[in-house]
């Protein structure tokens, strides 16, 4: 009988455009704290929650005190320059190497899918590692902007080069809209997907979680009409949906998911990249 390994290393090789979407639960294989978890940073202080729904409103309402509370390092994770990637990452590295898989599409901040080599990762919740203008949406690395300079002169907010507004982190926060180029593109990976690794995350958090229901209902636009609006018929073929996550999720219970891996995706992943090289 084929294992599930197996069956996920064949469902890989016969794909012609698998992507993979990233949670938290990658991220905590490397040491970085996950939110609501037992160890999560809000279990912890959950003080840290009741701010960070207040942080884009603070930004809307004065920049100024949205960036000194950035650079006290209320707002921040804490310093991520000094995580390291884990197996799991390298293991979706391995298989975009071998041209298996097309795109990352992660909800963490982190940074790390890029630093495992990874070459198209759309972070849709954003970087801890970039500013973005929210007017223009011009994206700046966090080093180009001497922000402690910029504190000590009085001249907070940093502002963008190209418009003069007052630019952000690129972290999206709560009620923060999603940058819309990131949301087109990720729209576009999931309708444009025959199989999805959906990794490490719960699959609670919307827009995100919409993307695994998306790619597996592959619904076709098959007409317009100004009065009724457009009509969808359901694709025959829908994308084949992949979990790793310790738990079981909505994605499980609703049968979005083809199938679960429970475990850490440390784990599970390289498992399938030996099986795909053994298979190849």
């Amino acid at each position: 009988m084929e294992s599930l390994i197996e069956r996920a290393a064949r469902d890989l090789l016969k794909s012609n455009y698998a992507i993979a979407l990233t949670g938290a639960g990658m991220s905590t294989e490397s040491g970085i704290p996950d939110f609501r978890g037992p160890n999560g940073i809000w279990t912890k202080d959950p003080e840290a929650e009741k701010r960070a729904y207040q942080t884009y409103h603070k930004f809307l309402r004065n920049p100024k005190e949205y960036w000194e509370d950035m650079l006290s390092g209320r707002s921040l994770l804490g310093d991520l320059e000094n995580f390291k990637p884990n197996p799991g990452h390298y293991a979706l590295t391995e298989l975009e190497g071998m041209g298996i898989l097309m795109s990352v599409l992660t909800q963490n901040i982190d940074g790390l899918h890029e630093k495992s080599g990874n070459k198209r990762v759309l972070e849709y919740h954003g970087s801890v590692f970039k500013l973005r203008c929210p007017s223009c949406g011009l994206r700046f690395k966090r080093d180009e902007y001497d922000l402690k300079r910029l504190a000590l002169e009085e001249q907070l907010p940093p502002r963008c080069t190209k418009c003069g507004s007052p630019i952000k982190g690129d972290v999206v926060h709560f009620n923060e809209p999603i940058p819309s180029d990131v949301a087109h593109e990720s729209l576009e990976e999931a309708w444009k997907c025959d199989l999805m690794l959906v990794c490490g995350t719960s699959a609670v958090v919307y827009p995100f979680a919409q993307l695994p229901r998306i790619a597996r209902q592959r619904q076709v636009e098959q007409e317009r009409n100004m009065e009724s609006g457009p009509s969808f018929v359901n694709s025959e073929a829908a994308a084949t949906i992949i979990e790793v996550n310790a738990e079981p999720t909505p994605l499980t219970a609703e049968g979005i998911s083809d199938y679960l891996f429970q475990g850490r995706t440390a784990e599970v992943l390289p498992k399938i990249v030996e099986a795909v090289k053994e298979l190849s």
